[in-house]
């Protein structure tokens, strides 16, 4: 905004000096022009002293157009380093936002890390105390993934992961948060929930989208893995009222969800 500004007040400026130039050559050629026609003649004095007096003008407005051209460069001066002072500053902030995204976010999947989740759920939480909502973390651990690490390798697991992340995200609404825990472990949180069958027709669903079979390129070969996992579920604020508390009672139902093999449990 500034650098327009002072593109505006630029252009003015130009314009006003190509005004000025203008006004002194018209009046230099009027005052050539009518001394030219006194020449062979004996000027009345009156004539004589608004000759002189034009002129005087003239050369004013000469060095007003010389001083106005130095000012007019000088701002251009400043324009192009404001320009490039803009430009520094928004490949600063925009590198700035890179990092900070960098910082909050899974390199493999694209999805939140831990310390956003953490961050948008202790928000959340305090919506949900605010407005009287129901919040639930689910903690989704990947079934049996050591073994796809084992046999097709670290390559193979790893689009599993983001196979399994992608599906995760396209079943989130807008208010929710899936994130990746860390290794194969995904958490997530819903908000706001009117009952907690809400949460479990939600679970399911979420279990069906993971289990679909991956096509996975193993060397020259593409091969079909099925992943499963198992899915821990914590509520606001029945079962905790700190992100922490939450996180650790889902983590703790995942374990009795992957020992029944029952698919989901309840805190």
């Amino acid at each position: 905004m500034p650098g327009k500004f002072l593109s505006e007040v630029f252009g003015q400026s130009e314009h006003i000096h190509e005004l000025i130039t203008q006004s002194a050559a018209e009046l230099s050629s009027i005052t050539t022009d009518i001394t030219r026609e006194l020449a062979n003649s004996d000027p009345p004095p009156g004539v004589a002293i608004a000759l002189e007096k034009g002129a005087a003008i003239m050369h004013k407005l000469l060095d007003t157009s010389e001083r106005l051209a130095a000012v007019n460069q000088a701002l251009l001066i400043e324009i192009r380093d404001r320009t490039m002072v803009d430009h520094q500053l928004a490949a600063a902030m925009e590198q700035e936002e890179g990092s900070r995204n960098a910082a909050l976010h899974d390199p493999l999947t694209g999805l939140p890390n831990r310390v956003l989740f953490k961050d948008r759920l202790e928000h959340g939480i305090a919506q949900a105390t605010r407005h009287g909502w129901i919040l639930a973390v689910m903690f989704v651990d990947m079934d049996n993934f050591k073994s796809i690490n084992d046999s097709y390798g670290h390559q193979a697991g790893d689009a599993v992961l983001q196979a399994v992340a992608m599906r995760l995200k396209h079943n989130t609404r807008n208010e929710d948060t899936v994130s990746r825990y860390g290794g194969d472990e995904f958490t997530y949180m819903l908000t706001p929930l009117d009952a907690q069958k809400d949460i479990a027709k939600i679970a399911s669903k979420i279990l069906k989208a993971v289990q679909v079979p991956c096509e996975v390129r193993v060397s020259d070969v593409i091969v079909n893995l099925c992943p499963g996992a198992s899915i821990g579920i914590s509520v606001f604020p029945k079962d905790g009222s700190t992100a922490a508390s939450l996180i650790k009672r889902a983590d703790d139902a995942m374990y009795v969800a992957k020992e029944h093999k029952s698919g989901f449990a309840f805190a």
